[in-house]
């Protein structure tokens, strides 16, 4: 059997709304779980409690979702800030560094004017 090879390369992951994602899914796995609590002993007798338990679990399991995205969310964002501190400083450097050659350069331009007008000066 061949080996399967992509074709095209993969396109970027969409990135959305995610903690509130996350949230509106924990809610809802909560309010699943508060509708069903009245019915217990229906779901106990017909061999549906675990759909109560499943519930439950998804909202548990979304807590710990919430807590992972917004700390993700919260790495992405210090990460983008850090980046552009680093953007901003490497233009600094690049700009000092130019205002410097310049600086430099005039410099050596007027004393090369001043060793040319010596020269040129007859005592």
């Amino acid at each position: 059997m061949a080996k399967w090879t992509p074709r095209h390369e993969a396109p970027e992951p969409l990135e959305g709304p995610v903690v509130a994602t996350i949230t509106g899914g924990t809610v809802l796995w909560f309010v699943l779980f508060l509708a069903q609590l009245p019915f217990y002993g229906w779901f106990d007798d017909h061999g549906y409690l675990w759909w109560l338990w499943t519930c439950l679990a998804g909202g548990g399991l979304g807590f710990i979702g919430i807590w992972y995205v917004r700390r993700r969310d919260a790495a992405i964002k210090r990460a983008e800030a850090e980046a552009e501190a680093d953007a901003d400083a490497r233009t600094d450097v690049a700009a000092d560094a130019g205002a410097q050659a310049d600086a430099g350069a005039d410099a050596g331009a007027d004393s090369n004017a001043t060793a040319a007008e010596d020269r040129h000066v007859t005592p």
